[in-house]
């Protein structure tokens, strides 16, 4: 068994240590908020905090992540920054086909909290790493701004 901390809540997972997070969530646990895009961490689809670290959970081992904190999609909403950016993401319309979204808004929340109030600058770096197909970046940025802008970090 091995003992995680997800969205505040411990859960026990009966799975091999090198199972990775995003398939401990997602068939283990019901998480599926997550999603799964490339699997070699270069999409930002599976991206969940660890430690409130924006980490790609297709290549992050299970057994690595026991006793740190885990937060998914499901959860950011309880957070004030991340709460901000889902009301920024609907009011700026940045979803298309909504595949990379979770991802999207996970980096950009991990972001909010280290750089309250970011350049279009910090934010192209913080983002770089999240593949929209749809190629709704400045919608994306805007949104980013816009939770700044209204006290969510």
């Amino acid at each position: 068994m091995i003992a995680l901390d997800i969205n505040g809540k411990r859960q026990n997972v009966d799975v091999p240590g090198e199972t990775p997070l995003l398939w401990t969530l997602r068939d283990e646990l019901g998480l599926t908020g997550s999603k799964f895009g490339c699997g070699m961490a270069l999409c930002g689809a599976c991206t969940v905090h660890v430690d409130g670290q924006p980490v790609r959970s297709c290549i992050t081992p299970v057994s690595t992540v026991t006793n740190k904190k885990i937060v998914t999609i499901e959860a950011v909403g309880g957070d004030p920054i991340g709460k901000a950016l889902q009301a920024a993401w609907v009011d700026v319309g940045v979803p298309q086909c909504g595949y990379c979204q979770s991802g999207q808004i996970m980096s950009a929340a991990a972001l909010l909290k280290r750089t309250p109030k970011p350049t279009d600058t910090q934010i192209d770096e913080a983002m770089g790493g999240n593949i929209c197909r749809c190629g709704t970046y400045t919608r994306i940025r805007a949104a980013i701004k816009q939770a700044a802008a209204k006290g969510g970090a």
